[in-house]
């Protein structure tokens, strides 16, 4: 602890003996017991900053922060908690990782921040227990209790020394959106939920506190994840609306949405989030590519999904199929895919602990039963673990799949699926007689557009 105390006391001097000039940092300390890891994790929440800060030995940290005032959010192993910090600040960090929220203490120069987050955390926790009985209350009850904690905190806010202005008024603004998020859980879901009630919906005048709430500020954006949450909520909400037929794919439904968000941060946001994951899902790919940037302005954004784009576009329709090699056959020696040549293939690429992957087995074993003896070959590809070599093996006997089975080499980090730019599954793929792609994001076996696609193919 003497070393910590020593850094502690080096930082001061640091910024007493620039007190003259500009300062553009703030110095984190700190000691965090029971650590694993040798880092922990400093995000801010614009997201336009992350540094894993690392640790001595002994837990001991210290680094310095040039990324601005702000609300950050501090990862130590699985948990995490948020810290303010602003130019100037000298922030003493002690916290045992076994128990973070309830051991880490603050001190230093520029703290009164995020020792009023740290209270208003303890508050919270102790209102949300882990039965979950506030949810349970009836709708006056329920408001009144919520209304509470936004009052005592507001005071808190009030009274406390130290705090800037900017906190304030920002803070003042999250303690609202707090109070108004819960009410938009509580009526759509965790009151039905915890309390039991199936049939229940909200009063008439249950929300009308929402009614013309702004969600275009991306600074409240930022600042409160209350706010986050409740703009994901309604466009979450205009994006089922959409196509309630649910013809469109929804990562089309989704980018579609997300294009016409009138806050361009926000926009670029949350597109960005949505194209990551769901340009690898949407068979249109390219539909979905042109809306995300058409939309998109954020040049370090577009770049990275133009590079998704472009890994896809290698394995669409009528380009060459990657190939695998000396692949373990279930049945006994090994397999590559240019032994398949001659037959349209239709790949499964699955694993024993996916439970999607599972419920598609009786329609598989159907369709392949009634295309055998046709010009298809049914492949069936396991992603699994080679911890999991037996559970796989013994799974093939126990459900009796059929068709050809085999075990990927690395499981998701198999060249195969690498290039395919599988990131999730079940994943279905038809490769035609040459080896050339014909879906790369083919029907599974439950979709009657599958048997649509054979005969098309006239297989």
């Amino acid at each position: 602890m003497k070393k910590t105390v020593f850094s502690f006391g080096l930082a001061l001097s640091l910024i007493a003996c620039s007190k003259n000039a500009p300062v553009d940092y703030a110095l984190v300390t700190g000691k965090i017991d029971n650590l694993e890891a040798k880092e922990v994790t400093l995000v801010k929440s614009d997201q336009s900053f992350k540094k894993e800060i690392t640790m001595e030995s002994n837990g001991i940290f210290t680094d310095t922060i040039k990324a601005g005032s702000g609300l950050y959010e501090l990862v130590v192993g699985k948990n995490r908690t948020n810290i303010y910090l602003d130019n100037g600040n000298v922030i003493n960090l002690t916290a045992d990782a076994k128990d973070l929220n309830n051991t880490i203490e603050v001190s230093g120069k520029g703290t009164e921040a995020t020792n009023y987050i740290l209270y208003k955390n303890k508050k919270e926790a102790a209102l949300k227990t882990k039965d979950r009985a506030v949810y349970k209350l009836e709708e006056p009850d329920f408001k009144a209790k919520f209304k509470e904690i936004e009052n005592a905190l507001n005071a808190r806010l009030d009274t406390a020394k130290g705090i800037t202005p900017a906190f304030k008024t920002l803070e003042k603004r999250n303690l609202n959106y707090e109070y108004l998020n819960e009410l938009e859980r509580y009526a759509g879901g965790y009151h039905r939920q915890w309390a039991q009630k199936k049939g229940y919906r909200p009063s008439e005048e249950f929300l009308a506190e929402l009614e013309g709430v702004d969600l275009d500020n991306d600074v409240d954006f930022y600042f409160s994840s209350a706010y986050e949450e409740m703009v994901k909520r309604y466009y979450s909400r205009k994006i089922y609306a959409l196509d309630k037929a649910d013809t469109v794919e929804y990562g089309l439904r989704a980018v579609t949405i997300y294009s016409t968000i009138p806050n361009q941060i926000i926009k670029n946001d949350l597109i960005f989030r949505k194209a990551e994951y769901d340009l690898y899902q949407t068979v249109d790919f390219e539909e979905f590519y042109k809306i995300f940037m058409s939309a998109s302005t954020n040049e370090e954004n577009n770049a990275k999904i133009t590079k998704i784009y472009n890994d896809l576009m290698r394995v669409n329709k009528g380009q060459p199929s990657p190939k695998f090699i000396d692949y373990e056959k279930h049945s006994g020696g090994t397999l590559s895919l240019d032994e398949l040549k001659g037959k349209y293939i239709y790949i499964d690429v699955w694993a024993t602990w996916c439970g999607p992957c599972l419920a598609e087995l009786p329609n598989l074993q159907r369709i392949e039963k009634d295309y055998h003896g046709k010009n298809i070959t049914f492949l069936s590809i396991s992603i699994d673990q080679a911890k999991d070599h037996d559970k796989w093996k013994d799974m093939v006997v126990d459900k009796k799949l059929g068709g050809i089975q085999i075990l990927a080499d690395k499981a998701f980090d198999s060249q195969f699926v690498l290039d395919y730019n599988i990131r999730s599954i079940p994943r279905f793929i038809v490769i035609d007689p040459n080896g050339v792609v014909v879906s790369p994001n083919a029907p599974k076996p439950s979709d009657p557009e599958l048997i649509n696609l054979f005969n098309e193919l006239n297989i």
